[in-house]
This record gives structure tokens, C-alpha cells and sequence, in this order.
């Protein structure tokens, strides 16, 4: 999201539809802040999508959401939105969320969604990109501009850095969960996977293995 909150052509928008996902669904953890954020932003799926499209008229929309943020088995309002799925290793995902929200399941890392939208999306010929975080950290500015011409925008080197601190797009849950893109004002050199994941988080790894493995089938790979 901070890239492209970089391109002159776009606005950002972060996690829409996050507050609809905690006030309808009440089988997960709390989340931070969970109660502030459902009274912060609309709950209402048509009134979000309806704001979406209304902010499309005047510009292009890039809206950062979380695969499991989209609740339905059939999403249609994605059908007329160009899709952009970001992957990552999932013991890198499992470390990362586990930070926040102790016990994730395998429903909360949302790669299981992940992989159930692009079957969606491909099945009904809409426009889906997989990228994946290691291909984009073997050279940035190489991957953006395969996304971007993907896309059919253009790429602008300024996508490659951001000031630090935030981004006046961030939600609520910013603090919670943004601490290291804050502090960086641009894409972190790559580094060899030295993750050790906790032995009680290997069941949620196990699991979500072949959904990555799947989806990374499907990866946009860096030409750099």
C-alpha cells in the first residue's frame, strides 16, 4: 500500500473492509482494538463497496485488504476489480502474525482465502495478479514495474520509497500492526529466511503449506 500511495495516478485505501470482518464474523480472536475499529469505519459491505466505486470515478484505488476480510464464498463485487494477490511464506506469516494475535489459526492467516479467491477469480475469467514478497525483495523496482505494466498503469520510481512514520491512509490498527514499515521509508534488503517458528505453531504451518504451494505455482517471477 505505501508504494502505490507513492503513484501520482492513485489513492490509497487500508483494510475497508476490515471493520465489516469483526462485526460479522464472531468465531476468531479479539483483535486490537477490535471495538474502536468496528465503531471507526463502516460495517456495511454495500456501503463500503459503494464508497470504493464512488472514489473510482476520479482516480484509480488501490485498496489494501486482507483475503480473509472477504467473508463470502462468492465475492461478485471483485469480478469488476482488478485483484492483486500478495503471498509470503507462511512461517514467515505465521512469525509475523503471531506477534499480535498469539494463536493463529490457519482461517486468521488468510492463505487458505487467498487460494479460494483466485480459484473464484480464475474460474469466472477476472483479472488476478499473484506476486509474491520474496520475488518483489529480489529487486523492487524490477518487480513494480512487471506489476504495474500487469496492471496497465505505469511505474514511477517513486514507488520504491515512502517518508517513515506512516501514511495518513493508515487504519486505526496502524500501531498495532505496522511497526516495521514505519520505520523503514522504503523495501528492506532481502535476507535469507532465519525464522524459527515456535513447535506449537508447526500444526498451522503443516496446513497451510500446500495452499502456498499452490498459489506459488501462479507467482508473477522477477525477470531481474
Amino acid at each position: 500500500m505505501y508504494s502505490f500511495a507513492q503513484h501520482p495516478d492513485f489513492v490509497v485505501v487500508d483494510e475497508p473492509f476490515y471493520g465489516y470482518y469483526l462485526r460479522q464474523v464472531k468465531d476468531r480472536a479479539v483483535h486490537p482494538l477490535d471495538y474502536e475499529i468496528q465503531q471507526s469505519m463502516a460495517t456495511d459491505k454495500a456501503e463500503v463497496i459503494n464508497s470504493l466505486e464512488a472514489l473510482k470515478q476520479d482516480t484509480h484505488v488501490f485498496a489494501k485488504s486482507m483475503a480473509h476480510h472477504c467473508i463470502e464464498d462468492e465475492p461478485s463485487h471483485l469480478l469488476a476489480w482488478t485483484n492483486i494477490i500478495l503471498i509470503r511464506h507462511p512461517k514467515k506469516l505465521i512469525h509475523s502474525f503471531s506477534k499480535v494475535i498469539p494463536n493463529p489459526t490457519l482461517e486468521a492467516i488468510g492463505l487458505k482465502k487467498a487460494f479460494s479467491l483466485y480459484q473464484f477469480l480464475k474460474s469466472h475469467n477476472a483479472p488476478v495478479v499473484v506476486i509474491e514478497s520474496d520475488e518483489l525483495m529480489r529487486h523492487p523496482e524490477t518487480y513494480l514495474t512487471q506489476l504495474c505494466a500487469a496492471l496497465g498503469v505505469p511505474f514511477y520510481r517513486a514507488m520504491l520509497h515512502w517518508p517513515e512514520g506512516g501514511h495518513p491512509a493508515d487504519g486505526l490498527w496502524a500501531p498495532h500492526w505496522y511497526a516495521n514499515v514505519h520505520q523503514s521509508n522504503g523495501f528492506l534488503a532481502h535476507a535469507p529466511n532465519k525464522i524459527i517458528l515456535e513447535k506449537r505453531l508447526e500444526p498451522v504451518l503443516a496446513e497451510a503449506l500446500p495452499y502456498y504451494i499452490a498459489l506459488r505455482k501462479e507467482v508473477l517471477i522477477n525477470t531481474y
